[in-house]
């Protein structure tokens, strides 16, 4: 990250790539702009020294300073996520804990996020503000997020994404099937878009995050001096811990709607075609939030649902055994 020292210009500044397009980030802050670019250590965002190209998305962020007024006349409903959106269609704003996010629809898209208290190391506000701000943007390039889990499949090579909100089993899941060998795009987060008229998915963080009664029952707190607490997740780089290798990309063949049954056995059952996408759209609530580009959002959720084999999978605690996990996926994949 390029630290600025001139006197009323941003304490730092740094570009980075993904997916063809150039994002600039500028800070008010040199401290929190340190905090930002290790956030983005694990993401999968490219680091990129300099560029005379013009961006395509600029993100500012100010630290302890006073946001802007929300004007009255825009339309406001609260998100899933636990926040608020007023917008008029094209422009909006999203008050979320002590953060304000706003976006302008110009060229370039631009970002802007207010974080009235200073944010600490591992701050959860912080990330949660700066995904939505990264993923806001990238939107209106066609990539849309999902909350979800992606994997490759070995002998089809077909990607598999294991759809569900936290604490649903996803990540569990996903540690089971790279343990197994199969390489992996991300635990938690993809991005959607169309190449080549196929939906792709790409990983969007580069570290997966689990419960520390996992690790400690999947042996990986043992593994390299992974350190494991009771109060935080465990986040590790599966590519360093395991050995497993890393996707930047596949094309998705098979969905896995995940839950947790609380039973022994595991319960894996076919989705039609309809019901898939209703359960996409509900995994995927900008797609009707944000109206500027729900059309096309919704276009990748429809050639998604009719390009995969979608099953909801009733997770069981015989999902945990070795190599069950990667034996009953491999059954469905190749469908």
């Amino acid at each position: 990250m390029e630290v600025i020292r001139v006197p009323g210009r941003p304490a730092s500044q740094s570009f980075y790539a993904v997916a063809g397009r150039l994002l600039f980030f500028e800070s008010s802050d040199l401290r929190l702009g340190k905090l930002i670019e290790r956030l983005f250590a694990g993401w999968q965002l490219t680091p990129v020294s300099h560029s005379d190209q013009s961006p395509d998305v600029r993100i500012n962020f100010f630290s302890g300073e006073k946001p802007p007024k929300i004007p009255h006349n825009l339309n406001r409903f609260e998100i899933a996520e636990g926040g608020k959106c007023y917008t008029d269609g094209a422009n909006y704003y999203l008050a979320i804990g002590s953060a304000l996010l706003q976006l302008e629809h110009a060229s370039p898209i631009t970002v802007s996020v207010w974080l009235t208290e200073d944010p600490q190391p591992e701050d959860p506000l912080l990330a949660r503000v700066t995904s939505f701000a990264v993923c806001a943007a990238l939107r209106r390039f066609g990539l849309f997020e999902l909350h979800s889990a992606g994997l490759v499949h070995l002998q089809t090579e077909k990607g598999v994404l294991i759809v569900g909100p936290s604490g649903s089993g996803k990540s569990t899941l996903a540690l089971q099937l790279a343990i197994a060998g199969w390489p992996y795009l991300s635990d938690d987060e993809l991005l959607l878009s169309i190449v080549d008229d196929q939906v792709e998915a790409r990983g969007f963080r580069t570290f997966f995050a689990i419960s520390s009664e996992t690790a400690t029952r999947v042996g990986i707190d043992k593994i390299r001096g992974i350190e494991t607490s009771k109060k935080m997740k465990t986040c590790f780089e599966p590519e360093v811990v395991l050995g497993s290798s890393q996707r930047s990309s596949a094309v998705p063949g098979a969905l896995f709607f995940i839950s947790l049954s609380g039973e022994d056995d595991t319960q894996v059952s076919r989705l039609s075609q309809a019901d898939t996408m209703m359960r996409l759209i509900r995994a995927c609530p900008w797609a009707t939030y944000d109206t500027a580009i729900a059309s096309a959002n919704l276009n990748v959720l429809s050639k998604l649902a009719r390009q995969t084999n979608a099953f909801e999978l009733r997770a069981g605690r015989n999902l945990l055994q070795p190599d069950y996990a990667s034996d009953l996926m491999s059954r469905y994949v190749g469908e």
